[in-house]
């Protein structure tokens, strides 16, 4: 009897890694295995019970290739390493596998294919497999370390300034959570174009890798501001406890659908009107905090409206970050969306949704919802869409779920549908032109190139941020992005969250 089952998309995925990827089609193919279950065993979430099935023909492996179980060492040195995936298996859901082989069969198999889902959605042929697998597996930094003092940098800038040829004083320095922002006075203007095409000089003379520093100018004359970020263990964390204050503090109007993806670089709290917006992309790469940007704002939303007020449609074709809502009474349909054929479903559902609501403001002679919903007897929910992974469900459904979203984004604000799209492949195939021009607001976490940047902010900047958090903002075209840190929330503060927000459902 198999061990471990895949299905079709998955073992294609392995063979075009090993084809395209690795461009050996002789190297094995539980090599990718291994590394699909180090993907998973790098996310913070268990993967569910939903990777127990699938659909349509399934590939199969046995444990003795997929952990060399039960043979001897090869002369390639490869050995037995089953108990040692037992044991980081056994230490990751803490429970003793070692009991239990058939349950220690179904969960491996869950992250691994949890792993390639989560491959097969992040890396396409014609990317560089390797860099690719540094960034997914090796790149990113724990929030979680201990916090030392940040050392005071202006000598050290000054000298480095004038090693370039620039003259300048420092002003003032403000500390955020993680940057050091230098207000530096420049009597000579020609000395700031010094300082901007000199700045990958200044990051090796300061000890930083290139694209690190940002400088802007202000509005105050010969005044610029030189963000450089601390060490890594100066940086403070912004606490998922902060969200509920947040929430408690701020006067605001419920039509705004205010949410908060963290505070500015000097710490202050940063919201923004999704009504405003009136719907938006998040690109981000892998380690960038993409994911746990969207579950703030999701959870923004979650903490001031009731399900009357409010639906939320969560699309994960995924089907990893969203698990943890399920169940609960806002959902649009009551229920995740995670595979791409009842996405489309849903998504043409809101397009009649929205239509409906069109021709009853017609009927009323009211020209948006909020002004509608000042008559008497008028309550209509607004609506909030939540996509993770943009590109992997535009693929999955041959751009049919592209056709609808696009609909929605040309006249959907006005009747109180939202648009919220995350990605981590931003390029011009996922966000087409038609998207772009309809879904003007924008949030940028970190990607790895500059053109990349250009396709979210239609700007480069976005490469040059820290990761797990660190955004650039643009929610009105035509005006400078805002730098934000991320708030940082685990799935057990998810958890927390939601068994609150259903704890004041029943009040």
């Amino acid at each position: 009897m198999s061990d471990i089952y895949v299905s079709i998309e998955d073992e294609n995925f392995i063979e075009s890694a090993l084809r395209h990827g690795f461009k050996n089609q002789n190297l094995p193919k539980w090599a990718i295995l291994r590394i699909a279950l180090a993907k998973s065993l790098s996310m913070n979430s268990m993967p569910d019970e939903s990777f127990d099935t699938w659909e349509g023909r399934l590939k199969n492996y046995d444990l003795e290739q997929v952990t060399w179980k039960g043979q001897k060492p090869d002369e390639r040195g490869v050995r037995d390493s089953t108990d040692a995936v037992c044991t980081l298996l056994s230490v990751y859901h803490d429970e003793n596998f070692f009991e239990d082989e058939e349950h220690f069969r179904k969960i491996l198999q869950r992250h691994i294919r949890r792993g390639l889902n989560e491959m097969r959605a992040s890396w396409r042929p014609g990317h560089d497999f390797y860099d690719y697998l540094y960034h997914e597996l090796f790149s990113s930094m724990s929030y979680f370390q201990a916090k030392e003092d940040a050392p005071d940098f202006s000598n050290k800038l000054l000298t480095a300034l004038k090693e370039i040829g620039v003259t300048a004083k420092i002003h003032e320095e403000k500390r955020g959570p993680r940057i050091s922002r230098y207000f530096l006075y420049i009597e000579n203007a020609e000395h700031l174009e010094r300082i901007q095409k000199g700045l990958n000089k200044l990051c090796f003379l300061l000890g930083y890798a290139e694209n690190t520093l940002m400088i802007r100018t202000t509005s105050t004359p010969r005044l610029a501001s030189l963000d450089i970020p601390r060490p890594r263990n100066t940086w403070d964390i912004i606490p998922a406890a902060l969200m509920r204050t947040w929430v408690s503090d701020t006067t605001f109007e419920m039509e705004a659908l205010t949410v908060w993806p963290g505070v500015d670089i000097l710490g202050n709290p940063y919201n923004f009107s999704l009504a405003h917006a009136p719907h938006l992309l998040i690109g981000g790469t892998t380690g960038s905090g993409k994911s746990v940007c969207v579950h703030a704002l999701l959870i923004s939303l979650l903490l001031q409206f009731k399900p009357e007020n409010l639906q939320i449609c969560l699309i994960d074709t995924k089907r990893v970050e969203f698990a943890p809502y399920k169940g609960l009474p806002h959902l649009y349909e009551n229920n995740v969306i995670t595979n791409a054929f009842n996405a489309c479903e849903i998504l043409s559902k809101l397009v009649q949704e929205m239509e409906s609501r069109i021709q009853k403001l017609e009927q009323i002679k009211a020209a948006n919802l909020s002004e509608a919903s000042k008559q008497k007897g008028f309550e209509i929910p607004r609506i909030v869409v939540f996509v993770e992974e943009l590109a992997d469900l535009i693929l999955q459904s041959d751009h049919e779920a592209e056709k609808h979203l696009v609909r929605l984004a040309q006249l959907a604000r006005v009747v109180g549908i939202h648009l919220v799209l995350a990605t981590q492949r931003p390029d011009a195939e996922t966000f087409t032109g038609l998207l772009r021009s309809n879904i003007p607001a924008r949030i940028a976490l970190t990607v790895q190139k500059g053109s990349e940047s250009k396709i979210i902010l239609d700007q480069t900047g976005a490469e040059k941020l820290l990761k797990e958090g660190d955004m650039l903002v643009k929610i009105d075209p035509g005006s400078d992005p805002v730098r934000v840190h991320g708030v940082y929330i685990s799935h057990p503060d998810i958890k927390a969250y939601i068994r609150e927000i259903n704890k004041e459902r029943y009040k």
